[in-house]
């Protein structure tokens, strides 16, 4: 018997419905909200911190030395931030690769800060390969990056780097690798006796929490200051705001504001290095008069001012004692959100992301604990983990981009607030800002030398 027009309708709306279904069922879920601390990531990581044993030395002085190489490709690279924009077509700022090397005449440690908007996994990896076949004689590699989203792409490979990240292009990441072991081994030639000291200065007018306004901010410039005994000082120094001045129309390759404030402190604070690593800029945004390149000037102009007027405390680092370590971070499985209550699986979200590196690094400078993030952290935490460092006898910078990259960490009452960090770019929630809060107030006990406390 012949279908009518009517079956045959039927018959391919069922077969529609069916693939959606298959297809819905097959690529969506729904948010896990179990409680984090009963799921095997949390318990792992908690094993690994009681476990780690952080390497610790004594020396009799300080040694310090830094190093400038300019990092400009020759030919025009895509940018890297807001979305694909292409090449740049004129260069506003040369791009640097920035080097701190510190040493107590026992063991070296060495800070490296890169004009990129992240320092991606597989950079980072690649990096440290050609720094172990250098043979360089350094304990530690801590890596920062100021953030910017006008600076290079083409370091980042797979899907996520053809869609949003420049693409890759090996030539850029051998240049890369190039300048860093240039940069170490200038700085490692220059290691020279030094003072060294902590500072904090107050620019609370120029940043803002654009989640929500009227919640905390992280208002400080914290630096570590050195002072060598011919009389040349450097500084590495982090701020909250995000380098996010220039608008994404701008097809200039540009440091944003962490370049000019560097240029600034180099020709008028009498440092003659000054390297900014982006500090707890998740949720924080300059205040800036405008969007165009006099716009990042005058702002840098007004932190530089601050730098000079502002100075809430400073203190000297008189022990030379070394300590450092790495924290790998089990993470809940990835949950990237198109809904309030559906994310996609997360086998597409690892085929897509690829490796995320999660991982937290710590060097402790005598006093002055160092924890950098694979998570781009809110400032908004920022208050209460001072204060319970200061309580443990430290003071303490967190710096994100450490070669690892998870998203961003906001407080847990953000999570279902329908905004781009709280919802597209929190890829491993919930929950994840409690799980933070934890494991840095551990890591500030272990650095302190005690036992991290008890689970609850």
């Amino acid at each position: 018997m012949p279908r009518t027009t009517a079956q045959k309708i039927f018959r391919i709306f069922g077969w529609t419905f069916g693939a959606i279904v298959f297809l819905a069922l097959t690529t969506l879920t729904r948010i896990d909200w179990r409680d984090y601390k009963e799921l095997d990531y949390y318990l792992e990581t908690v094993a690994h911190l009681d476990s780690l044993s952080l390497v610790s030395s004594e020396g009799e002085i300080w040694l310090a030395g830094w190093s400038s190489v300019n990092a400009t490709p020759s030919t025009p690279a895509k940018l890297v931030g807001y979305k694909p924009r292409g090449r740049y077509e004129f260069v506003q700022d040369s791009n640097f690769v920035k080097t701190v090397v510190i040493s107590n005449g026992t063991s070296t440690v060495a800070f490296l800060n890169y004009e990129l908007m992240i320092v991606h996994p597989y950079l980072q990896g690649r990096i440290n390969q050609a720094i172990s076949e250098s043979g360089l004689a350094l304990d530690k590699v801590y890596f920062t990056a100021t953030h910017t989203h006008s600076g290079i792409g083409g370091h980042i490979p797979g899907l996520l780097g053809k869609l949003a990240f420049g693409g890759y292009d090996d030539n850029i990441v051998k240049f890369l690798e190039a300048k860093t072991l240039e940069g170490l081994k200038s700085a490692m030639s220059s290691l020279d006796t030094a003072e060294v000291f902590f500072r904090k200065t107050k620019a609370d007018t120029l940043v803002a929490n654009r989640l929500i306004a009227e919640d905390p901010i992280d208002p400080y410039i914290r630096q570590l200051i050195f002072e060598k005994r011919n009389g040349k000082k450097g500084t590495i120094l982090t701020y909250s705001a995000h380098p996010t001045i220039l608008n994404s129309k701008f097809m200039g390759l540009s440091g944003d504001y962490p370049n000019y404030l560097t240029k600034l402190m180099e020709q008028q604070e009498g440092y003659d290095f000054s390297f900014f690593a982006a500090g707890t800029v998740g949720s924080h945004r300059p205040v800036a008069t405008g969007n165009q390149p006099d716009d990042v000037e005058s702002y840098a102009f007004a932190l530089n001012r601050n730098l000079s007027e502002n100075i809430h405390e400073v203190f000297p680092v008189e022990e030379p004692n070394l300590k450092f370590g790495n924290l790998p971070l089990g993470l809940r499985k990835a949950h990237f959100r198109i809904s309030e209550k559906v994310r996609i699986r997360p086998w597409i979200f690892n085929s897509i992301f690829g490796d995320t590196n999660a991982h937290f690094d710590m060097v402790q400078i005598g006093k002055t604990l160092f924890i950098s993030s694979s998570g781009e952290i809110s400032g908004v935490f920022m208050k209460q983990w001072e204060n319970y460092a200061a309580e443990k006898g430290l003071h303490l910078i967190i710096t994100c981009f450490n070669g690892g990259y998870i998203g961003y960490i906001t407080p847990d009452n953000y999570y279902n607030y329908p905004l781009y960090e709280a919802r597209d770019m929190n890829w491993f929630g919930p929950y994840n800002g409690a799980y933070f809060d934890e494991m840095i107030r551990k890591m500030i006990d272990k650095a302190a030398g005690q036992e991290p406390m008890a689970l609850k």
